[in-house]
């Protein structure tokens, strides 16, 4: 046998053992998403006032009845999704709970209709209670509209879908004063990456089989594309959390101030902006920016897993949660991982997912109750049991509302913390098992024999 055919067919073999540790992997993560989502249907559902219950202890007991608006809307976006796009959750208890929330959203999440503004915070029977003088809320009320749309049919919630749109692409782009934050005369005009995402997010959502949005949306979206890779800094050596308005690097603790799986995320937020572009050059410069580049300079050499926060010049972050271990970074690095190589091809891609997603299995998710935990320490063991909850931590969040980031005057550089729901985790899970079952439904290359070339003069 020729050192040819024994190379194809050694590789041949590596291919089908490909194949099925894909396979392996798919049926985990079903497995997975199938306990996440039962432990929300299970636990959540206010049956009296609609919508969801968040903060959720370790067992699924509510430790506090307050309904955050972020979480009401990504709640019916994850539920209508799933309903949609998966078969196995295509029933009616699902969608009629998504309903619900949706529901409750329309009559409680605006503070003074017709105006637009949403609460952050509502009583378990929708009185406002806090209000961010942020996108943020009004973001994934426009998200759990249109799926509701989707989901339904009915044109009504798409209506309010638009029509919010509408609003928040007007407070980004020509207007900020409607959300109410002062612009005080010492404070830097910044901006962290989490507005042109969620703007990208949302030109995604809306665009999807739509060619009329999509096509009211295409300037949007590329301008939000370019706003997001104005935080490479540093020569291409550094994704930075916040820059100056005009994409350069500010001084200080914000300005050095980077965030792993955000980047990470936004990763993948720009690799579907490629795939719909067709521009397989930026889809390469964003694999190399968004995802190597901060896997490099993120994950722990000595335990593992994504640190939270780092300083661009090795200072010690400020954030005090900063070399933890939370769970939606790893999240949205499997996602990310397992997007770009399957757009690419590229194998280290899939050794990176197959890292992150062995690491967040080991030690995010609960196998006695269901679900995952959000904090771990450092080392990997669990800081806070709790399943749910308004921030899964409020300090120093980057995305949050205290240490460097609340000395940013406009509303729209108030970045968010990231509050913990039905989101992130069955996010995740949903879009890697249609991933790897697309992966696993592509032709298997067939290795080909070479013959044996033969000896001159041979007849």
């Amino acid at each position: 046998m020729s050192k040819g055919l024994r190379a194809r067919q050694a590789s041949g073999g590596d291919m089908e053992k490909e194949r099925e540790t894909l396979q392996a992997w798919k049926e985990r993560v079903g497995q997975e998403l199938d306990r996440v989502v039962a432990f929300w249907m299970e636990h959540s559902h206010d049956q009296e006032h609609g919508g969801f219950f968040t903060c959720l202890g370790r067992e699924g007991r509510v430790y506090d009845d307050l309904k955050y608006v972020w979480l009401q809307g990504r709640q019916v976006w994850m539920y209508c999704r799933l309903y949609r796009t998966f078969q196995r959750f295509h029933h009616s208890q699902l969608l009629n709970a998504a309903k619900a929330g949706g529901e409750f959203l329309l009559r409680y999440a605006r503070l003074a209709p017709p105006g637009k503004k949403c609460a952050f915070v509502l009583t378990r029977d929708g009185r406002p209670v806090k209000v961010q003088r942020t996108i943020f809320s009004e973001c994934f009320y426009t998200m759990a509209m249109n799926e509701l749309w989707r989901a339904t049919g009915e044109v009504r919630y798409q209506t309010e879908a638009v029509e919010m749109m509408d609003q928040i692409v007007h407070w980004v782009r020509e207007d900020a004063s409607g959300l109410g934050r002062p612009q005080l005369q010492g404070a830097p005009t910044a901006e962290p990456m989490a507005v042109p995402m969620m703007l990208l997010n949302l030109v995604e959502q809306l665009g999807e089989a739509d060619e009329e949005l999509a096509g009211k949306y295409t300037e949007l979206g590329d301008w939000c594309a370019q706003r997001i890779l104005q935080h490479v800094q540093r020569d291409g050596q550094a994704v930075l959390e916040n820059v100056s308005e005009d994409g350069k690097e500010l001084s200080g603790c914000l300005g050095r101030q980077q965030n792993p799986g955000h980047a990470l995320e936004a990763g993948w937020f720009l690799l579907r902006h490629c795939i719909r572009k067709g521009d397989p050059e930026l889809r390469a410069h964003v694999v190399d920016k968004f995802l190597l580049l901060p896997f490099r300079s993120g994950w722990d050499p000595d335990h593992g897993g994504l640190f939270y926060f780092q300083d661009a010049d090795d200072f010690c972050p400020t954030q005090l949660e900063w070399a933890m271990k939370l769970w939606w970074p790893h999240s949205e690095a499997m996602i990310a991982f397992l997007m770009g190589y399957s757009e690419s091809g590229d194998p280290v891609l899939l050794r990176l997912f197959y890292q992150v997603a062995e690491y967040t299995f080991r030690q995010f998710r609960d196998p006695e109750y269901g679900e995952w935990f959000g904090y771990l320490s450092r080392e990997g063991k669990v800081a806070l049991s709790i399943k749910g909850g308004p921030f899964k931590g409020e300090w120093g969040t980057g995305r949050g509302r205290r240490g460097c980031a609340s000395r940013l005057p406009p509303a729209l550089t108030t970045c968010p913390p990231p509050p913990a729901g039905c989101f992130h985790v069955p996010r995740c899970l949903a879009m890697c098992e249609e991933m790897l079952g697309a992966l696993l439904s592509r032709p298997a290359p067939t290795p080909t024999p070479v013959p044996t070339p033969a000896r001159r003069g041979a007849e």
